[in-house]
């Protein structure tokens, strides 16, 4: 068994609103971007100061290395980001000049878009040389995960429901994504597929069965729904149903409080900080609606847990001689 070491990836993001063009251009591939696109993005981030991401994400590390600790050895925890400093390649060539020789990596994203993730695990795969890698490409059953949400949830649950005086349904949420990096190709399609493997992509499937783990664990949960967030402006129809039109239902049927808790998300950031705590929360307001959320995992012990096992079943298979 040579060196081993964990490397997580995440999505990025940037240190000011100076970078946001620059950060962006990384987020599309250097495709152009309207001008007015940018400057909603400037705006948001200016509302909410900063995107606690990148911090959030090496303090998650800190943790998981935290439970690897009593394994017997240490096993160093890495940080690579996508779209921003740290990034993936400058990560992997420093786990090499490291002398570092199998790593277990995973997406700081449990659902699996074969899109997306796809496009970290090629990031690594291109600087790694000889390291040898396991990767995870999906984690969203997993049980620890789901209690970790649950953890979150019940307090502010319970908290809500006490302040209204009446039972107040969860609607659970994830990142949207366009529906073209989801959907199969037509029969007889001859274009380029956009990820590997045949069939319908797991994300929006992955994404409902967290929200139905989590919902399992909170006995106060009256009813719940489930909706995608934070649709693009921008690559065609995004899949749904949104945020918008769910709250427009559920104020139709009576509803008067809510408890939206983002399950895609392991911690804050501007999906959070703005889509939820200020856009959501105002649309709520107009139609009628008080919405509330739990606290992010973020520095969630449970979290680390639940990392940290997905760690060291890749650290095991990885340094199996069938493995070389």
């Amino acid at each position: 068994m040579g060196k081993q070491a964990v490397l997580l990836l995440a999505h990025g993001t940037p240190e000011t609103v100076e970078q946001i063009p620059e950060y962006l251009r990384n987020v599309v591939s250097g495709r152009p971007i309207p001008p007015h696109v940018v400057e909603e993005i400037q705006h948001r981030y200016a509302l909410i100061g900063r995107s606690p991401l990148t911090e959030i994400t090496i303090e998650q590390a800190r943790l998981v290395e935290a439970e690897l600790a009593p394994e017997g050895h240490g096993v160093p925890v890495y940080v690579g980001m996508r779209n921003w400093r740290p990034y993936i390649p400058d990560v992997v060539k420093q786990m090499r000049a490291d002398g570092v020789e199998e790593a277990a990596v995973l997406c700081m994203a449990p659902q699996n878009s074969r899109t997306s993730v796809g496009l970290y695990r090629r990031a690594v795969e291109a600087e790694a040389g000889g390291l040898r890698i396991d990767f995870t490409e999906g984690w969203a059953d997993h049980p620890l995960l789901a209690e970790a949400f649950a953890e979150r949830l019940r307090p502010a649950l319970r908290r809500l429901t006490e302040e209204t005086g009446y039972p107040v349904p969860v609607l659970f949420t994830a990142h949207s994504v366009p529906e073209r990096t989801v959907k199969p190709p037509a029969e007889g399609d001859q274009g380029p597929r956009l990820w590997p493997g045949q069939g319908a992509d797991p994300y929006a499937e992955d994404a409902r069965h967290t929200a139905e783990l989590v919902a399992e664990r909170v006995a106060e949960i009256p009813r719940w729904r489930f909706a995608f967030q934070s649709q693009g402006a921008s690559g065609g129809p995004w899949i749904g149903p949104t945020v918008e039109e769910t709250l427009d239902s559920m104020a139709a049927e009576g509803v008067k409080a809510v408890m939206l808790q983002p399950i895609g998300f392991l911690c804050d950031h501007v999906e959070i900080l703005y889509d939820v705590d200020r856009a959501f929360r105002d649309y709520a307001a107009g139609i009628g609606i008080r919405l509330e959320r739990p606290e992010s995992l973020n520095a969630s012990a449970t979290l680390a847990k639940a990392v940290a096992d997905l760690a060291r079943r890749g650290l095991e298979r990885v340094g199996a001689p069938g493995s070389r």
